[in-house]
């Protein structure tokens, strides 16, 4: 799962941030304006044929594929999210 608009939809110089693959999960928290999550899936080869990147920041899904062989995603959803002002919370 990665975050296609860091730190803003407007301005995403620091795209993709890494949410979710081999680490722990971290959850959304866009500080600014409406975010774009995407969840990729890929068909591994073999079973721990991946290897954990360095960085969470300035992950690149299309290296990412291409470094352990993974091909095309065979599924793909996302999602948007955007962060409430402390006035308009329910």
């Amino acid at each position: 799962m990665t975050d296609l608009d860091v730190p803003g939809h407007s301005d995403p110089y620091l795209r993709e941030h890494l949410h979710w693959e081999i680490m722990s999960y971290e959850t959304p928290k866009p500080l600014i304006g409406i975010h774009r999550y995407v969840f990729l899936l890929f068909k591994q080869k073999t079973r721990k044929s991946v290897s954990p990147p360095t960085s969470r920041d300035r992950f690149n899904t299309r290296n990412f594929s291409q470094q352990h062989g993974l091909g095309l995603p065979v599924a793909v959803v996302y999602f948007n999210a955007q962060r409430e002002n402390a006035t308009h919370r329910r």
